[in-house]
């Protein structure tokens, strides 16, 4: 299978060089550093589900991209804008794009780069970041990535994409049938521990622990719940007391790619998490206290990180 993907830091990286690995074409979009340390001495990766180094082919230039059978957007949220032309450029007739952002909104933004016909809806779940040029650590969760049809089912495309991507080391394919009931699933846990852990500059181990901030904690997970069943998403009775589960057996140093972002003062994807869950419970009429709190507690540091 032809690969391109577009982003090659933490998540994009890791799972690129898995598909390498189990012998697919993959071309990497990159830019600075990491891409002349990719060019010369490889893309590798450190990982509990084995250690590996690949040569890989990665560019700077979106205009040079062939037609791929697949195209994998992995970067920020923030940058999708700048990327569209990118994809498209990537995009064939039969190309599939997949997202693999936070939130729950990418999928609609590449849609209007490529037409929505084109595009599944992804999630993906992974403990990594770029260590230095050309070294991806993954630090925890199985890495698991999950797509699917915007308006569910499962599709022929889809089910041919889980069956070509099936069978990479250190990976998990999933073609679901509720993919917006997935993206919000992931919400759950990823938003509230996002903003917590940007707020208090907290690890998952001591947010989960101290009372006061387990408190908090329990609270946004619910906002986020509410919101999406709202919006008309599909979740099960018990998913606040899964995503609570899920945040219990992190690891206790765990650090979302969005506080890691706030602690170095870097542009983060605030607008698209925390943001979101604001932005969308006014559209559905509910109220989210913990998130409008954390995204006004932020929002200074943000607008600093971006030099407004």
């Amino acid at each position: 299978m032809k690969i391109t993907i577009i982003g090659a830091g933490g998540v994009g990286g890791y799972f690129g060089v898995r598909w390498v690995q189990a012998g697919h074409d993959v071309r990497f979009l990159a830019r600075g550093a990491h891409l002349d340390a990719m060019r010369s001495r490889g893309l590798s990766i450190e990982s509990p589900n084995g250690d590996a180094l690949v040569r890989v082919n990665a560019s700077a230039d979106p205009d040079g991209l062939e037609p791929a059978d697949l195209v994998v957007v992995a970067t920020k949220t923030w940058q999708l804008p700048s990327v569209l032309g990118a994809v498209e450029a990537a995009a064939g007739p039969g190309t599939v794009v997949l997202g693999l952002q936070n939130g729950v909104e990418a999928a609609d933004v590449l849609a209007t780069a490529v037409g929505a016909d084109r595009v599944l809806a992804g999630t993906c779940r992974i403990f990594s970041y770029l260590a230095e040029p050309g070294l991806i650590r993954h630090v925890g969760i199985d890495p698991t990535i999950t797509f699917g049809e915007v308006d569910g089912g499962v599709s022929e495309r889809a089910r041919a994409l889980e069956e070509g991507l099936r069978g990479a080391p250190g990976v998990r394919v999933d073609a679901s049938a509720d993919i917006q009931a997935d993206l919000w699933r992931k919400f759950l846990f990823f938003a509230p521990t996002s903003g917590l852990g940007s707020a208090t500059r907290a690890p998952a181990g001591v947010l989960r622990t101290v009372p006061e901030v387990r408190a908090l904690l329990e609270a946004g997970v619910r906002e986020v719940r509410d919101v999406a069943v709202a919006g008309g998403v599909l979740l099960d009775e018990d998913a606040v007391a899964k995503a609570l589960a899920f945040i219990d057996r992190l690891p206790p140093e765990a650090r979302s790619s969005m506080q890691r972002d706030f602690e170095a003062g870097r542009r983060s994807e605030l607008e698209a998490i925390c943001g979101a869950v604001v932005r969308l419970g006014l559209r559905f009429g509910v109220a989210t206290p913990v998130h409008g709190f954390l995204y006004a507690t932020l929002l200074p540091q943000e607008l600093a990180a971006r030099g407004e």
